[in-house]
């Protein structure tokens, strides 16, 4: 399937490695141009190189708002402009209710929550103009059931969450849709790194399997797709059937 991405260009942050390198990769294979961005240079390059001449790198740090700005700027520069943002940060410290000081709020905050809204004030105006544009934002299968210990990330996500569908209604119109994609487990170097044993979790799942990364970016290009044009404001998880919620 075509999904018309040719010429397309998109900005994808946290992408030097896991579900980020994964969209980035399945965009470019759908013809579209991409600026990978994540703070370590030395392994930014190297995502950059293993996709080819479609992929350009910037190093930026998304706890920090004026390299937000400036990441935007140089992308549009490389590119000649952004039609597609895909947000994904990583998560804050794990901590529970008790063990978290309320100082450890803000940066939470700014990192998966602030930083997105910073991105789409910076990219989204100009995609209304043009009257396209697609906004997906990785978040957390932790909006739908709240994870034990992660009450910073549980917190920020669900705030995002609530960012994203109140601007998907204002800019459908323009031709711009906004959504985000809620990832449960999936065999990334980050969850190999934290749990180690992971047939111990893909048990634990009703499709008995970890998700593959590969598979979860070609679900944000399709979003990404003018086929997708008519899901908008949606958060849609892509968890493996893990969320026992009717919504």
């Amino acid at each position: 399937m075509d999904l018309q991405l040719k010429g397309k260009r998109a900005l994808v942050t946290g992408a030097s490695s896991g579900l980020g390198l994964a969209c980035a990769k399945a965009l470019i294979a759908e013809g579209a141009t991409v600026t990978l961005v994540a703070r370590g240079a030395a392994r930014l390059e190297k995502a950059r190189a293993s996709l080819g001449p479609q992929a350009h790198a910037l190093a930026a740090d998304l706890s920090t708002p004026a390299d937000i700005d400036r990441m935007v700027r140089e992308a549009e520069a490389l590119m000649g402009g952004i039609d597609i943002l895909v947000a994904n940060a990583g998560g804050p410290p794990p901590g529970s209710f008790e063990s978290t000081a309320v100082e450890a709020y803000p940066a939470a905050l700014q990192l998966s929550l602030i930083s997105t809204v910073a991105m789409c004030k910076a990219t989204v105006p100009a995609m209304r103009e043009r009257g396209w544009g697609r906004v997906v934002a990785i978040t957390s299968i932790a909006v739908r059931e709240p994870i034990a210990q992660l009450i910073l990330s549980n917190t920020a996500r669900a705030g995002l969450t609530g960012f994203l569908k109140t601007l998907a209604t204002e800019v459908a119109a323009d031709g711009v849709t906004v959504n985000s994609v809620q990832p449960g487990l999936h065999a990334t170097d980050r969850l190999r790194e934290v749990f180690g044993d992971t047939d111990k979790l893909a048990s634990g799942l009703p499709v008995r399997k970890l998700g593959d990364p590969e598979d979860f970016g070609r679900i944000v290009a399709f979003l990404c797709s003018p086929t997708a044009c008519f899901i908008t404001g949606s958060a849609i998880p892509v968890d493996g059937g893990s969320s026992r919620g009717l919504q």
